[in-house]
């Protein structure tokens, strides 16, 4: 038996280094991963000395020196690289060298940091799939588990045009949804602002002229303007208990939003709202289906499969009743009893669900499902913001309205005496 030095990378990606026995350099490799660890380099004793040390001092001080950069990489980044090193996967480039080529013309240096040490693990004897597992901040498990699939099946590049296809779809789904919430924030941002103005610079200006101008002072006026009148003094002279009230109620939801009730009551609110929910329930559904019907579509046995999609469905109801499915189909059940005990899924979903599952093509009908309900978000979030538009044009007009009334209503009295 001879021993090796090492430096591996463990399930939250950081690096360590030791020294294993073994009876050569692969069974030295597959010690370490039996043991849960990615080696990234491997040699016998005193080769890596300097490296085991550095890597030591690494590990005990908490952090990677090497060429690991901290920081996020955006969703619409991820997908561009996907597309790439499918195409060049596709053309018959070794993985190894498309991971080098990618790695010299990626902008993001997060990014460009992760694409390197994916290109070292491969390179000592890794598969790509559990390089990718080293970076779970990067890639999810359900990119890790498609790849794994397509590894098996010896199918990568067409798992990876798969997972490209799906990040493209699903990048555009939420840029619909972010659509959808601008406008509105927007409007709300802009007759906030309104108000404030009026009630702080302009109501003000006009107090002192209609205590002299009216008959009788202020008690004299008409309660409109005293109301408004009244809102402006506050707004003045007690804005700190305004903030004070807004600050408790943003940490107060924020306090409720991190625990388990609380986030569950907020997505079944979520889906129950009346304007916003039936589009955030199409958008669960397309993403349910989409990435079950992906992920099946590749080769992932179906309850890793629902497992994967429960921990990617972004709303916790959604999630419960992908459980549910989960449980059922484990023990050897249908999926439709389940979806339809749930009361979320639409009766056209279920339908079709039972559809696949006699004809067995259930990832064909769920890729399908997925392509409908994205259109039918496109054409909801259309008709939302056509809707939206009015009614806060109209909001807006009526807040303005309500303090022009109230500043003019003594105008009006003035004249009405001065008249009499």
């Amino acid at each position: 038996m001879a021993k090796f030095e090492y430096i591996a990378v463990n399930n939250k990606g950081e690096e360590t280094a030791g020294a294993i026995e073994a009876g050569s350099k692969d069974d030295a490799i597959n010690k370490l991963r039996g043991s849960g660890l990615f080696p990234t380099n491997v040699a016998p004793e005193g080769q890596l000395t300097a490296a085991v040390k550095q890597a030591k001092r690494s590990a005990a001080a908490g952090k990677s020196k090497g060429r690991k950069v901290k920081g996020k990489v955006k969703s619409k980044s991820l997908m561009v690289w996907t597309r790439q090193l499918a195409t060049l996967i596709d053309s018959g480039l070794p993985l190894l060298r498309g991971l080098n080529v990618l790695s010299n013309q990626e902008p993001n240096p997060v990014l460009k940091s992760t694409v390197l040490q994916l290109a070292d693990s491969v390179q000592t004897g890794s598969t790509f799939s559990e390089s990718l597992a080293q970076h779970p901040k990067v890639f999810d498990k359900l990119y890790v588990n498609m790849v794994k699939a397509g590894e098996l099946g010896g199918v990568l590049e067409l798992v990876l045009n798969r997972l490209a296809g799906y990040q493209e779809k699903a990048q555009k789904l939420k840029n619909k949804i972010v659509s959808a919430m601008v406008y509105p924030v927007i409007v709300i941002v802009i007759a906030m602002g309104i108000v404030v103005f009026l009630l702080t610079y302009i109501v003000p200006q006009f107090k002192d002229i209609f205590e002299n101008m009216v008959k009788g002072g202020a008690e004299a006026l008409p309660p409109l303007t005293k109301g408004v009148i009244g809102a402006s003094e506050f707004m003045q002279s007690q804005w700190y208990i305004i903030v004070a009230v807004l600050a408790a109620g943003f940490f107060g939801f924020k306090a409720y939003a991190a625990t388990s009730a609380g986030k569950k009551g907020i997505d079944k609110l979520k889906l129950k709202s009346p304007l916003f929910g039936p589009v955030l329930l199409k958008s669960s559904v397309a993403r349910f289906t989409r990435t079950l019907g992906t992920l099946v579509t590749s080769g992932v046995p179906i309850l890793q499969a629902l497992n994967i999609t429960r921990d990617t469905a972004g709303n916790n109801i959604v999630a419960d009743a992908i459980m549910k499915v989960h449980d059922a189909v484990k023990e050897g059940e249908s999926m439709v009893n389940p979806l339809q005990a749930s009361k979320i899924f639409p009766p056209m979903v279920i339908s079709m669900v039972e559809v696949g599952e006699e004809t067995g093509q259930l990832p064909e009908m769920l890729l399908k499902i997925a392509d409908v309900y994205d259109d039918e978000v496109d054409n909801s979030v259309s008709a939302l913001t056509s809707m939206l538009e009015p009614i806060m044009i109209v909001v807006l007009a009526v807040i303005v309205a309500v303090i022009v009334l109230a500043l003019f209503q003594p105008l009006i009295k003035v004249i009405t005496d001065f008249s009499a």
